[in-house]
């Protein structure tokens, strides 16, 4: 048996449909979690991801919430707690993203950004804390590398993974004495699907991992191993920390003048006004 067992524990992942979401859902599937799978718009990945948890065997059911607004997530929930009876692992991954010049960055795209990215995380954390402290549960929040290194264009989402590497370490104090653990996970590149849509048939992976310590871009299946690794009994002496999952990425001294041009590819499109 894996030391990481998950058998009998209940869990809800958002924006798990898709990318590193969807890989850290099935990675706690595979060790016997049971699986709420939340999604925001499009059912089909969320679908997908419950289909493949039960034809394994395990259980599984997708939620839909809009995470540009509260009540739709706090309905959500409820939702996810009647199917799984409680919640011992609470994995909040859905975000999104946007690179943009701030000179030509709106008041509706900055307030989508937090919306979705701050606000949502922070208030469905706040209506299932009884759950999570009636089984002395675990928080997973997923910042990324963007919280701890500039980036061009990218000032609005960098903000909003840093106030997740924030809210994880204040959390973490708040709930500790509750019995609630509290960590994050500060992913690096991952192949995803945006990024390969993105990329094309033609996007060279394996030049960029060349540039990447560890050699190799990522894939969801590796951040969805660190998760249940902090879920398990394993990590249960990391409290309040991020955890920079990246390959090196922000190891080493990237000198040159890259930071000067923009960027070449256009984040957000489908679900950010405006991109």
């Amino acid at each position: 048996m894996s030391i990481h067992n998950m058998t009998g524990k209940r869990v809800l992942v958002t924006g798990a449909g898709t990318g590193i979401g969807r890989g850290i859902a099935l990675a706690f599937a595979r060790e016997g979690a049971a699986v709420a799978v939340h999604y925001s718009h499009s059912s089909s990945g969320a679908d997908d991801t419950v289909r493949e948890i039960v034809a394994a065997g395990g259980r599984a059911a997708a939620f839909q919430a809009d995470f540009a607004q509260v009540a739709p997530l706090q309905s959500m929930a409820c939702a996810a707690m009647d199917f799984l009876g409680g919640l011992d692992v609470l994995v909040n991954s859905a975000g999104i993203t946007m690179n943009r010049v701030i000179s030509q960055t709106t008041v509706e795209q900055f307030d989508t950004l937090y919306a979705v990215n701050v606000r949502a995380p922070y208030f469905l954390t706040q209506a299932l804390i009884p759950e999570l402290e009636k089984s002395r549960g675990v928080i997973i929040n997923i910042s990324s590398i963007h919280a701890y290194e500039g980036y061009t264009d990218h000032s609005v989402y960098a903000g909003t993974r840093g106030a997740i590497v924030a809210f994880t370490r204040q959390l973490a104090i708040e709930l500790a004495p509750r019995g609630v653990r509290v960590t994050g996970i500060a992913p690096g590149s991952v192949q995803v699907e945006n990024k390969v849509k993105m990329g094309g048939a033609d996007a060279d992976w394996e030049g960029q991992g060349r540039g990447i310590p560890a050699g190799f871009v990522a894939v969801p299946q590796d951040i969805g191993a660190v998760a249940v690794f902090l879920a398990s009994p394993g990590g249960r002496y990391i409290v309040g920390q991020t955890l920079v999952v990246d390959g090196g990425t922000t190891s080493w001294m990237p000198f040159g003048e890259q930071f000067k041009a923009p960027t070449s590819s256009q984040f957000g499109k489908g679900y950010v006004p405006g991109i």
